[in-house]
């Protein structure tokens, strides 16, 4: 059995769960929410958000706030995803599209440590590849394996009503995966100063760490300086000990 047989096997059985068809329902809707908003922000041209210019992000996003049609045209291509998702015919179209728009959103959100789509975007994208291979019977011509002729149309199969309990942990433990990954970040720039600062309060490096922060948020000093900068920089001098108090009692 080739592998492409063993995909359509794998496939079939999955289309036949009714839980996997709820999550892929599931998917399709949080994907649209999450890009109908963002994308509708872009096509009235307005700022996505109101980070300063000094934050990574924030050179970024203004940037592409200035670059005149392209901004909207990005919102365009959000909505239209979004929508396409939305309606069955036409969701496998959604996905397709949706995938380099949120996988160009997740590489940029982990580059520069953005805490507004840290968690989200790579949950996106792995909500996108779930429907991808939902979807795999429609758009397995893309992949370079070697399919034998188009059977005719098989009879309707009973759906199955089993929880696919190690689908679902499966997916659990994904999740705990990317928050573990996400949180393993030694330091971040966070949204705004104060937060910023808040990362180093009660530690050993809070003098390179405001100095971190004070390079991000008002300088405005490209992250890898800066993080550069944070690591060379040395640890808090330690605090002098307190005199001894006297217990001798006074005659």
């Amino acid at each position: 059995m080739n592998l492409a047989s063993i995909l359509d096997r794998l496939h079939a059985q999955a289309r036949q769960n009714r839980w996997l068809r709820y999550f892929a329902v599931f998917n399709r809707v949080a994907l649209a929410a999450g890009f109908i908003p963002s994308g509708f922000v872009k096509i009235m041209g307005e700022r996505f958000t109101s980070l300063s210019n000094n934050h990574p992000m924030g050179h970024y996003l203004e940037a592409l706030h200035h670059t005149g049609y392209y901004y909207p045209f990005i919102g365009v291509l959000q909505v239209t995803a979004a929508l396409l998702l939305l309606l069955p015919g036409t969701a496998v179209l959604g996905a397709v599209l949706y995938l380099p728009i949120i996988l160009n959103i997740c590489i940029l959100s982990l580059a520069v440590r953005f805490d507004g789509s840290l968690l989200t975007s790579p949950l996106m994208v792995l909500a996108n590849l779930y429907l991808l291979c939902w979807y795999y019977d429609r758009i397995k011509f893309l992949f370079p394996f070697t399919q034998p002729p188009a059977p005719a149309a098989l009879p309707a199969q009973n759906s199955s009503n089993k929880f696919p309990t190690a689908f679902f942990a499966g997916v659990a433990a994904t999740v705990a995966l990317v928050v573990v990954g996400i949180t393993s970040f030694d330091i971040k720039p966070y949204n705004t100063l104060a937060d910023c600062r808040m990362q180093f309060k009660g530690g050993t490096r809070t003098q390179a760490g405001n100095r971190f922060c004070e390079c991000i948020h008002n300088q405005g000093i490209p992250l890898d300086q800066a993080m550069a900068e944070y690591r060379q920089a040395p640890d808090d001098p330690a605090s002098p000990p307190l005199p001894a108090v006297s217990t001798s009692v006074v005659r």
